[in-house]
């Protein structure tokens, strides 16, 4: 990765010189300035490369997995060309603004693909067992089992739980805890770790509650893990939370970890409402031939209208009508009653694989979320974002109990989280807490993520139905 990035690097540069100057060469003299851009170019590049190690964009922390590897490479990338602008102005720096213009935004798409291209290269080398990190879960039993189902469930950022420390299990060997299905080792309990670290091979010991071993015990571990080539990880206890909206604030001897309030109003809110709309009028413009095929489509598989509208709960509780293709009977919303033995959906959801109310066109435009094209109107119209969670019923937020009333301080998304991570499939549980981490971290780098595998997510028809 380090010589991708440098390669990409050196690559933008010359291409905003060949582009901007006409020069093959790029150590070519030019006489478009006094600047020499044979020295700015090797400077740009050498700065540029610096930076990206400066925002540790390749630290094993942050690489396969989550935003935050995107987020440093964007955020080092913008403050650097800021930096030069600055400096450009405060010196009086004749730099040609198009030859900027032209590396900054070809070095960092190309930064960001390479970056996702390694994603899908480590993470199907994680799938067949390799780049893998060992982890020794040391903890309550109940935390224990907490963490290692989280790090099953999510396999690709390369965590594999190979053995754990409980309190109760003081001096066994030989027994295991189940956790989904999977039989975990137990070596025994918290003052175990180091002869644990050696017996199971893990190269990295997680600490899942400070109370196991309290703050003295966790630097006591500190200090036994010296002399080995073993991380230590303790969990914070917060979770579904991004690491940007967490600081690190010692006090008297103390780490004591900030979390910032997530942001819902101000610049951020009015920066996602100007994405949502140049992305919801192009999309509308681009996609008119399709909306007519399907128009046209509908109306010759089965009588009534081309659209149907649901309602659905938006921002702060307001009700408003959601617009979708037709894809079941006229009378769909009539037979839910007489369905719901059949119902395969879990918690307030109603879903069936088999649904006989859909038509023959509906199964086509359900399987690939053509059906929810036209919720990009809804976008125009201010009642849905592009990315979001998902748009609840009305019967659903009634029932709505303590946090989950959370997913409302957000308009709800044409996509989100649970589009890409299942769909259908997803348990109410698991779309609850995907739709809350949303609202709790949105980002804008997020939405540009989540919108990029919604392509490939529907492409292959994942959890639809």
């Amino acid at each position: 990765m380090f010589w991708t990035d440098n390669v990409i690097v050196v690559l933008a540069v010359v291409l905003a010189h060949v582009v901007r100057f006409g020069h093959a060469d790029p150590l070519a003299a030019t006489s478009f300035s006094e600047l020499n851009y044979a020295v700015v170019s090797v400077c740009l590049a050498a700065a540029w490369i610096g930076t990206l190690a400066l925002f540790r964009t390749r630290s094993r922390r942050v690489i396969g997995s989550g935003y935050e590897e995107y987020q440093r490479v964007i955020s080092g990338t913008l403050r650097l060309f800021g930096a030069i602008a600055i400096v450009s102005l405060v010196f009086k720096l004749d730099l040609a603004r198009g030859y900027l213009a032209i590396a900054l935004p070809a070095g960092l798409m190309m930064l960001i693909f390479s970056r996702w291209m390694w994603r899908r290269v480590v993470a199907r080398k994680r799938s067949r067992g390799e780049f893998q990190t060992s982890v020794l879960v040391v903890g309550g039993e109940h935390a224990v089992r907490l963490m290692t189902r989280t790090f099953q469930r999510e396999a690709s950022d390369g965590y594999r739980v190979v053995g754990v420390c409980v309190p109760r299990y003081a001096g066994a060997r030989g027994e295991s805890i189940e956790v989904d299905g999977n039989r975990i080792a137990i070596y025994g309990d918290e003052r175990s770790v180091v002869d644990a670290l050696a017996e199971s091979g893990a190269d990295t010991v997680v600490v899942t509650a400070t109370e196991t071993l309290g703050h003295e015990g966790i630097r006591d571990l500190v200090w036994e893990l010296e002399p080995y080539e073993a991380d230590l990880v303790v969990a914070t206890g917060v979770v579904d939370v991004a690491g940007p909206r967490m600081e690190m604030r010692p006090v008297a001897g103390l780490p004591l970890i900030h979390v910032e309030k997530p942001s819902y109003h101000g610049a951020k809110r009015s920066g996602k409402r100007a994405f949502d709309l140049a992305f919801s009028l192009t999309a509308l413009v681009l996609l008119a031939p399709v909306f007519a095929l399907v128009a046209l489509a509908i109306k010759l598989d089965s009588k009534g209208p081309v659209f149907y509208r649901s309602e659905r709960i938006g921002l702060d509780g307001e009700p408003f009508g959601m617009i979708k293709f037709r894809s079941m009977v006229t009378d769909a919303d009539k037979q839910v009653t007489a369905l719901l033995d059949r119902n395969e959906g879990a918690g307030l959801l109603f879903k069936m694989r088999d649904d006989p109310r859909i038509t023959r066109v509906g199964k086509f435009i359900r399987r690939y979320s053509i059906d929810e094209l036209p919720q990009f109107i809804n976008v125009v119209r201010r009642e849905m974002s592009v990315v979001g969670p998902r748009p609840p019923l009305r019967r659903e937020v009634e029932n709505y109990d303590g946090m989950i009333r959370r997913r409302l301080l957000v308009r709800p998304g044409v996509t989100g989280l649970w589009q890409v991570s299942g769909r259908s499939d997803l348990s109410w549980d698991e779309s609850v807490r995907l739709d809350l981490s949303y609202v709790e971290n949105w980002s804008m780098v997020s939405d540009v993520l989540i919108i990029a595998k919604t392509v490939k997510a529907v492409a292959a028809s994942d959890g639809a139905y």
